[in-house]
């Protein structure tokens, strides 16, 4: 028979859903992909060589527990890209350590600080189709994020004029984007990137090779500036689009420091 404080620490019979759930190799497989880049199936599909239905089933066992997030595709809306929600990750994998122990309960890295330079900057390009409101936006959140260590650039494939809201919104984050003019992506052709991320659909189909096999992303963030008529519509948009963009930058700038160490 267990002793009181033996009952009080014994492990629970079944693990946390959570470990269950990602702990199968194919869905941690996917998981894996999707925190590199949004997908599609068929991309998925290849990249794990099973076939789709099985692909299909996984994605919605994951997408049941709120682990994968789903976004239709702005450049052909038959098409669904898939995301992996890393915050959401986080906390859930938190807590796997505490089901066994509560001195194992688990802490998520910390929010990513200014740091000093040390080496060659890392170069990061954004790209979007108009250049007047995401890829901008990114560009100034990543400066601010990560300082001196990240050069960043960002460019579009139609560029227009900068969005009035993009500018308004970006001020509630402290930077301040007016000024800035919006630039096409042929503007950087021959230039050097370490990554490469793209944040429309439509630009993912036409963004061009870059020199030195840079890392492509793909983040699936629809334009802000198509969901109303006017700027006080469109508005609610933009914030979402801001915070969207500051939760995966945050990520990025810490891939950035554990891939480059020496960039530190």
């Amino acid at each position: 028979m267990l002793s009181r404080v033996d009952a009080a620490v014994a492990p629970r019979h079944h693990p946390p859903e959570v470990l269950r759930l990602v702990g199968h190799p194919l869905r941690w497989r996917l998981l894996s992909e999707l925190a590199r880049s949004d997908r599609r199936v068929r991309e998925l599909r290849t990249l794990i060589g099973e076939p789709q239905s099985l692909v299909s089933y996984h994605l919605g066992r994951l997408r049941s527990a709120r682990l994968v997030l789903t976004r239709r595709s702005s450049f052909d809306a038959r098409d669904t890209y898939y995301r992996v929600d890393l915050a959401r990750c986080g906390e859930q994998l938190a807590g796997v350590g505490a089901a066994l122990h509560p001195g194992l309960h688990l802490v998520t890295a910390p929010s990513v600080e200014r740091r000093s330079r040390r080496g060659a900057p890392v170069r990061v390009l954004f790209l979007c189709t108009g250049n007047s409101a995401r890829s901008q936006m990114a560009e100034a959140l990543i400066e601010r994020t990560a300082g001196a260590r990240v050069k960043a650039f960002s460019a579009g494939s139609h560029p227009k004029p900068l969005h009035h809201n993009a500018v308004r919104v970006m001020a509630t984050y402290g930077i301040d984007l007016a000024g800035r003019r919006s630039k096409p992506i042929s503007e950087f052709a021959g230039r050097r990137f370490d990554y490469v991320v793209s944040l429309c659909d439509r630009v993912r189909e036409v963004c061009p090779e870059f020199e030195g096999a840079p890392q492509s992303m793909h983040w699936s963030i629809p334009d802000p500036g198509h969901e109303g008529d006017n700027d006080a519509e469109t508005y609610p948009a933009f914030e979402r689009t801001a915070a969207e963009l500051d939760d995966r930058i945050g990520f990025l700038v810490h891939l950035i420091d554990h891939t480059h160490p020496h960039r530190r």
